[in-house]
């Protein structure tokens, strides 16, 4: 198994260069490990038509090449996102490209979607047992002409592989990508992917992810957008650009997105302002700093009737996954909630 001792030696490591061996530990050692104990019946929540086991999932970043997804789930997470990919493989920007934050449980990268490209991606999936939960997440090359024709590309290829399909609009990373968001730009977007969707007579769900970056018109706007598009659910958020000043790493003047502990304030606090706008119309997930039950509980009061960690895990290990879950049944005892879906948006 993939112990919390694996994963200190792995830390001792740079950060892109233990991710990479990390992925292939899992890789090698992932049919040795043993399932995760079956997970309480309070935590299931059913969406989109399927059943969650648990409302905690493996967020995009981790596996990019969907290399490892079924390990993740054997891990204990309740679903696991792959990505981002794109139609085209593609380097990403030049090295060194990621960064730990120790001093604030944080990280920074720039990494740029680097993936093997949507055909390595569907050639792994196809081979897959479906069972578990699986998510692929995707994007748009950085030199490519049509940004949103990309989209569709992947969408059309990965979207029967996939128990839902993630639009992601919100990396800091690739130049000119966050416009997307823009209402006209996002409108378009939307449209093209949900007409793809009903010509192919697919009911796969459509996820968007969002900035944190964003003001009071532009969650306006994108809350607008969503609800009139006929997509399912929003995941908020992406890292940030933005650096709080309580920063105590050396590190923390590298360029790129932001995650971990120092953006779970305010992308819960974005997350409390979506549900505000859209209810319970749309299905929120919650992403960003989460490092403990109680910080997945409270993306769930805000709002979030699913939770996803990735930085947090990097520092902590797997055993996280148990922890976490354990927390959260906690949590919902000491409420007097008697499921998960009881407590989603209490203090909104």
């Amino acid at each position: 198994m993939l112990t919390d001792f694996a994963s200190a030696g792995l830390r001792r490591l740079p950060a892109e260069a233990a991710h990479r061996a990390t992925i292939a530990l899992l890789r090698t050692a992932g049919a040795l490990l043993p399932a995760a104990p079956p997970d309480d019946a309070r935590l299931a929540i059913r969406l989109f038509g399927r059943l969650f086991p648990n409302p905690l999932g493996l967020a995009a970043g981790f596996d990019k090449n969907a290399e490892v997804p079924d390990i993740m789930l054997k891990l204990g997470f309740g679903f696991a996102e792959c990505g981002t990919v794109t139609p085209r493989p593609q380097p990403g920007n030049p090295r060194p490209r990621m960064f730990r934050l120790v001093e604030d449980r944080a990280v920074i990268n720039r990494l740029g979607f680097n993936n093997q490209g949507m055909e390595a991606a569907a050639e792994r999936l196809s081979r897959r047992p479906r069972h578990g939960l699986v998510g692929i997440n995707i994007g748009a090359n950085k030199d490519s002409p049509d940004r949103i024709a990309d989209y569709r590309e992947a969408f059309i290829r990965l979207s029967p592989l996939a128990d839902y399909v993630t639009v992601n609009i919100s990396s800091p990373n690739t130049p000119g990508l966050r416009g997307l968001q823009n209402r006209e730009e996002l409108e378009k977007l939307l449209s093209l992917l949900t007409e793809e969707r009903a010509r192919a007579g697919s009911t796969v769900p459509l996820l968007l992810k969002i900035a944190p970056d964003l003001d009071e018109h532009a969650l306006d706007d994108i809350a607008g957008t969503v609800l009139a598009s006929g997509i399912e659910a929003v995941i908020v958020s992406n890292t940030t650009l933005a650096r709080p000043a309580n920063l105590k790493s050396p590190n923390a003047r590298q360029s790129g997105g932001l995650s971990g502990a120092p953006l779970f304030v305010p992308s819960t606090a974005i997350l409390k302002a979506m549900r505000m706008r859209v209810g319970s119309q749309i299905v929120l997930i919650g992403a960003g700093g989460i490092s403990s039950g109680a910080d997945a509980y409270a993306k769930i009061r805000a709002g979030a009737s699913l939770v996803q960690l990735y930085t947090a895990m990097a520092y902590e290990g797997p055993g996280l996954i148990t922890r976490i879950k354990h927390e959260l049944l906690a949590c919902l005892a000491r409420d007097g909630f008697a499921r998960i879906a009881d407590a989603v948006g209490a203090d909104v």
